[in-house]
């Protein structure tokens, strides 16, 4: 297969979409009684076999209608005999305990450390009699902990997986994707219930030359048992499901997925689609099915990893995050739900009843409730402060920026800094808020507004992947010398990139406000123009009121132009 590109990134699918079989809608109603997880994050992987410059990629999408983005730099540190430290849940801020401190810990930027190990995770949620109300470790404190004390992903798989087993964990059922330079893997975890203190886990490496993916759905059946180069899990997690009467059969049939996560319709259709559409962007003539994420019975569940059709780079990985199942029949910029605009967002709730049925909506990878996401990338043939970068962006993925964060960053630009700004106050100072001014705004007139932000979006985007290839020489000249004054220049770097972003999308707002003012459209040259709403759907507000909005003409009425 050739690696040459088309002349755009994974353009939408849009052949002509063959109808098939849908559940039926009582089959539907009866699978949504099923847990669902929040149908939060959206997490991908690409192997530096997969990659056009033999980089690692890994996603992260942190989706919540109550997260604040900002970024958070932690540096490393040589830490005294006997300290412990305190333990937080990462999503309530409540108070698990403490676990002892190790010796030395390595410097954090967001979510990739000084040695280009980066992580994320999604939440499946699984068996609610799994969890551990007296766990020390939540998930965010794993992921955390694993940077800290981790100079490769298996590392961070051991980091993760000994401490909960040794103090607790406390968290749902989550899946984390976690990346090095050389190797990416996917782990997922469960509790073992009140009074079981530790986890149930199993993790395995993806192919080199391989992509995949998971979005709040347990993604891993079966797996090699006896093969630690591909695969890890806990001692027991076989017959820990044999006890609990969740499997039976042979143990190579044995099913982490299956056991720990019983499929329903809402996680597959919510989260697996999200997987399936990234699957046939990145490897289309593999045609999918889409039985499984439709919920159809006996549906073959999609593949834990598939082989791109072409080698992947950095902005084609930002691409792919952005994505509304643009031409497919979950297409959300189509249908009465996206208004006039083709608007491909639904708000919450994600499911909603009416005339005593249940119904919802899709999910997509981007969505408008993200509080920041990220695209983490590392690059082996460089030191680790200059290799790792993570692009960061904050808000709604297909309207952010990537802001290019190195890993040897010493602070984070004031704009992302936590404490810049906060949730429930709006400041032109913090991105998150910039950010959120523009997109809100554009969601009002979505097919015309989205236009201009994207270009703005592909000019500050385009110019940063070039900035980084001129940092990166001069950066390493310095990390030879002296990579103290590296750090220096690359902390300076990114702040000014975060600053031009900040800059421009101030002024983004206001122009979005004087060409968009009351409904008008501007023209090239600053003329107000009022163009009329789309013909489907003026023919939709006749097909309600056929009657109602009529004009008549009255006996002995002059006809006006």
């Amino acid at each position: 297969m050739s690696d040459a590109k088309s002349p755009l990134p994974f353009p939408a699918l849009r052949p002509a979409m063959r109808a098939a079989p849908w559940a039926p809608l009582a089959l539907v109603a009866a699978m949504l009684w099923s847990p669902l997880p929040a149908q939060a994050c959206t997490s991908y992987l690409v192997t530096k076999g997969a990659s056009a410059d033999g980089s690692t990629f890994l996603t992260y999408v942190a989706d919540s209608h109550t997260l604040y983005g900002d970024l958070e730099v932690v540096p490393g540190g040589v830490h005294a005999p006997g300290q412990t430290i305190p333990i937080h849940d990462w999503d309530t801020g409540k108070y698990l305990g403490r676990i002892p401190q190790v010796p030395v810990t390595y410097a954090v930027t967001g979510l990739i450390n000084e040695f280009q190990v980066a992580v994320g995770e999604t939440t499946f949620g699984g068996r609610k009699e799994l969890l551990d109300p007296k766990g020390v470790v939540d998930y965010g404190s794993l992921m955390r902990l694993a940077l800290q004390r981790a100079r490769t992903a298996r590392e961070a798989i051991q980091v993760m997986t000994s401490l909960a087993e040794t103090h607790g964990y406390s968290s749902e059922g989550e899946s984390f994707s976690i990346a090095d330079p050389n190797e990416a893997w996917i782990l997922e975890m469960v509790g073992r219930g009140p009074g079981g203190k530790g986890a149930l886990w199993a993790a395995v490496r993806v192919p080199d030359g391989y992509v995949s993916a998971h979005a709040n759905m347990s993604r891993i059946r079966q797996f090699p048992q006896n093969d630690p180069k591909n695969a890890l899990h806990s001692k027991d997690v076989i017959q820990y499901a044999r006890d609990q009467g969740w499997f039976k059969g042979y143990d190579a049939d044995f099913s982490f997925a299956d056991a720990y996560y019983p499929r329903g319709f809402g996680g597959m259709r919510f989260c697996d689609a999200r997987v399936w559409r990234f699957f046939m962007r990145v490897a289309p003539a593999l045609n999918l099915s889409m039985d499984w994420v439709k919920g159809v019975l006996g549906a073959k569940p999609l593949p834990m990893w598939v082989k791109p059709e072409r080698k992947l780079d950095v902005a084609d990985v930002m691409e792919l995050m952005r994505d509304h199942f643009e031409g497919t029949e979950f297409d959300l910029s189509t249908g009465v739900g996206a208004g006039p605009f083709g608007l491909p967002y639904r708000w919450r709730p994600l499911t909603w009843e009416y005339e005593g049925r249940k119904y919802f909506n899709e999910r997509s990878a981007s969505t408008q409730q993200t509080g920041f996401s990220i695209v983490a990338q590392s690059r082996g043939w460089l030191p680790g402060p200059i290799g790792g970068v993570l692009w960061f962006g904050v808000d709604d993925t297909w309207l952010t920026v990537y802001v290019p964060m190195y890993a040897g960053i010493r602070e984070a630009p004031h704009a992302f800094a936590p404490g810049t700004g906060t949730f429930k106050r709006f400041s032109w100072d913090a991105a998150f808020w910039a950010f959120n001014a523009v997109s809100n705004f554009t969601y009002s007139r979505w097919s015309d507004m989205s236009r201009d932000v994207r270009d703005a979006q592909a000019a500050l985007e385009g110019s940063f992947i070039a900035g980084v290839r001129e940092t990166d020489a001069a950066a390493l000249e310095q990390f030879k010398e002296a990579p103290g004054m590296a750090r220096d220049y690359l902390t300076a770097f990114s702040a000014a990139q975060a600053e031009r972003t900040m800059t421009r999308w101030r002024a983004l707002f206001q122009e979005l406000l004087v060409k968009y003012l009351d409904g008008n459209v501007r023209d090239a040259l600053g003329e107000v123009q009022h163009p009329p709403y789309p013909k489907e759907w003026y023919g939709r507000i006749v097909h309600e009121r056929p009657a109602e909005y009529e004009v008549q003409k009255l006996p002995g009425e002059i006809e006006e132009e």
